[in-house]
């Protein structure tokens, strides 16, 4: 496999499928976050595109969340809203997409991962797919991804999520949730129910699928505004000592 970090999009008979890697368990810096959007967009507005798939490589997990060389790097609150932005822009492409985004759970999904996970509008797992939104272990809090994880768990399951921090929930608590839709023994079982899915929709009526869309996310209006807000609070945090501290430990502990 590659060690270098990428995002990929392969167009076939509909199916628009984007891929992303970071050989730090599919973390997060900012530059992927920015292709991430990028890439949802013009698959949005792509007329040969039908249906998404989002997806990461490798086998163990789906994504790890925010970059924490990025996070240690940030000197100044300009560079923290920045940062964060990046993740308020994906989750904004993903709700403001007028095509259904289907999402491959192959493995954990920590901190942002949730935030992908919960933004997409149909999840397929594997049971391996545990979830853990460790934001407060690093003197954090999730408030950019936390809007797309209440609106798809509900208020009870994402504060115990995010207050117990350090814990990680199994892929049955997270299918009870309604993070997602299904849950597989294997990525084989997994995979075939992503392509027989998406091969559905790909024949489906595209105009149906974006009013559907439109439906589902009713109520979302003012998340451009609300998430940068968010980045702001996260961008500011990010620079305390507290926080500074908390993430040197995490690293040295990976």
């Amino acid at each position: 496999m590659s060690t270098e970090s990428y995002v990929r999009s392969h167009i076939e008979h509909g199916i628009n499928t984007i891929e992303f890697f970071h050989p730090q368990s599919n973390s997060l810096p900012g530059k992927i976050l920015e292709e991430l959007a990028r890439e949802i967009h013009f698959a949005g507005t792509h007329d040969d595109t039908r249906v998404i798939i989002l997806r990461s490589a490798g086998e163990k997990t789906f994504c790890s969340g925010a970059s924490f060389d990025e996070l240690i790097s940030i000197k100044t609150e300009a560079e923290g809203l920045k940062f964060f932005s990046g993740f308020a822009n994906v989750i904004n492409a993903m709700r403001k997409c007028p095509k259904f985004i289907i999402g491959r759970i192959q493995g954990k999904c920590v901190g942002g991962g949730v935030g992908l996970a919960s933004a997409v509008d149909y999840a397929i797992a594997t049971n391996k797919a545990e979830v853990k939104l460790s934001e407060l272990a690093v003197g954090i809090g999730p408030f950019v991804v936390g809007p797309a994880v209440e609106r798809k768990i509900g208020t009870s399951a994402f504060s115990a999520l995010a207050i117990d921090a350090g814990n990680w929930r199994n892929t049955e608590w997270a299918r009870k949730k309604g993070l997602f839709s299904e849950v597989h023994e294997s990525i084989e079982n997994m995979d075939e129910a992503v392509y027989r899915l998406v091969s559905t929709l790909a024949h489906s009526n595209p105009a149906a699928m974006a009013e559907m869309k439109k439906i589902f996310w009713k109520g979302t209006e003012h998340w451009d505004e609300l998430l940068k807000e968010r980045a702001a609070i996260s961008g500011k945090l990010v620079l305390s000592e507290f926080t500074r501290n908390a993430i040197t430990k995490f690293k040295t502990k990976k």
